[in-house]
């Protein structure tokens, strides 16, 4: 394999929703959009793949559970200036899981996109 690409999917509500929230508030690229079902965007090697209800990814299990969003499981961003993000992205009226935690390799902290799916923002030490 020589793809250096990451590719996660997200099951969100509103695709177009999910499409706007990458690409202003966290510099995210498109690249497809089949709207209502499917988007996926890009930044750098991470590429977004964007699942709504009308997706094949939506449908139900075997077992009749119904794929959602949400949950903890995560992207994770880098950031150089943690705090300026959290402002910035405040000031958009982001939602937020926390506030800001500090452990041995950095600062982080969670918010939410529209269907409520987790990403975190990362500053690491020394940055």
């Amino acid at each position: 394999m020589t793809d250096s690409t990451v590719h996660v999917r997200y099951l969100v509500d509103d695709v177009q929703s999910a499409i706007d929230f990458y690409t202003t508030h966290l510099g995210f690229e498109p690249i497809t959009t089949v709207l209502p079902a499917f988007a996926d965007v890009r930044r750098g090697n991470l590429r977004l793949l964007l699942s709504g209800p009308a997706s094949s990814a939506g449908r139900p299990m075997p077992d009749g559970r119904v794929p959602h969003p949400g949950g903890w499981n995560r992207i994770h961003l880098i950031v150089t200036d943690l705090d300026t993000e959290v402002a910035r992205l405040r000031a958009a009226g982001v939602p937020f899981r926390n506030d800001v935690v500090t452990g041995p390799g950095g600062r982080q902290i969670v918010l939410d996109d529209p269907a409520g799916n987790p990403v975190e923002l990362f500053q690491p030490a020394g940055a």
